[in-house]
């Protein structure tokens, strides 16, 4: 199931309070697709780690009320309101620790606590193949979930990563090299390796870097960022990144692009083209298409395509234009 299916999947059940688990690899955002559902639904998000809870922790701590014990639960655990009780690293627990949750996730209760009718259960762990802690899930604990695999899909981390404003260095490098988005072959004894996640790092490597640059601070530092690089996304994806920068770079400026949309060099390599497109898919505004599309009326149309999505995914204003409509009208096939 790729994120966009998962976060359909999660609209559909969680409503109806039935418990789920997600199941993938590290890295490929199973926590963020279920935080993203609740701040859609505008519901609370409880992430609780169940690798740091001991087996008890759950129903809390007994006191004597009336000559009689009773069990006073922790506070973390909701009262009120909706919300998503998020029990994260799930596999990662004890299989004492993850049967103390037995109660939670089909009843909805702990002894004499209730889980409000506002909220449900969402698990997530990684499989054994992950290499990772991972504790087997008992049987009575698998049979009161309904289990979703979640895997990276490259067409939904592109329209999630423009949304979220990630560099268009990395954007276009993955979209001229897509199979490097997530290596699930990355062997245990690794530090670094390519996935969802790692990128999303490796954009807030080049952003603090340019921003360094940008101050005066650093100059002809690309050592140091090639090493940083390394040590986010693993030593063959930054050669290949690094070489794919030292491109990206030598690429007119957009700000030239916009100012002389026809006079703007335009590059001939298909790497080149995907990256500058990338580029002015980020930058293009309601203001500013007029130049930005003289300037794609010059590049093949699948680049034009690909810049103009972007932008109208980030900017909605834009699919007003009279230079939306017409672009929308002529190529409606490949739109769709």
């Amino acid at each position: 199931m790729k994120p966009s299916e998962l976060f359909e999947a999660l609209h559909a059940l969680i409503t109806e309070r039935v418990p789920l688990h997600i199941w993938g690899a590290c890295g490929v955002g199973k926590s963020q697709i279920v935080a993203q559902v609740a701040s859609d639904l505008d519901w609370q998000f409880l992430d609780i780690r169940a690798v740091q809870l001991d087996p008890v922790d759950l129903r809390g701590l007994p006191r004597i009320s009336a000559d009689l014990a009773e069990w006073v639960p922790p506070k973390f655990l909701p009262t009120s309101g909706k919300g998503i009780l998020f029990l994260d690293e799930l596999t990662a627990a004890p299989q004492m620790t993850q049967a103390g949750c037995y109660q939670l996730v089909l009843d909805r209760k702990l002894g004499e606590y209730h889980l409000p009718d506002g909220w449900v259960v969402v698990a997530a762990g990684n499989p054994a193949s992950e290499r990772g802690v991972h504790f087997s899930m008992p049987r009575p604990l698998r049979n009161r979930f309904v289990h979703l695999n979640l895997e990276p899909d490259f067409d939904d981390w592109c329209q999630w990563a423009v949304r979220a404003r990630l560099r268009p260095e990395i954007i276009a490098f993955l979209r001229f090299k897509p199979a490097l988005l997530h290596d699930a072959n990355a062997t245990s004894d690794v530090n670094a390796w390519p996935t969802p996640r790692s990128w999303e790092m490796a954009s807030n490597v080049l952003s603090g870097f340019a921003r360094r640059q940008k101050s005066g601070f650093l100059t002809g530092a690309t050592e140091i960022e090639a090493q940083l690089l390394d040590g986010t996304v693993g030593p063959a994806a930054t050669t290949e990144l690094v070489a794919f920068l030292r491109l990206f770079r030598d690429l007119p400026s957009i700000d030239e692009i916009l100012l002389n949309p026809d006079s703007a060099p335009l590059p001939g390599e298909p790497s080149a083209q995907i990256a500058i497109a990338t580029a002015l898919g980020r930058v293009l505004s309601d203001h500013s298409i007029t130049k930005g599309m003289q300037y794609l009326d010059r590049m093949p149309t699948e680049m034009r395509v690909l810049a103009i999505r972007d932008a109208a995914a980030r900017n909605r204003g834009i699919t007003h234009t009279p230079e939306f409509v017409r672009f929308g009208v002529e190529h409606a096939e490949v739109l769709e």
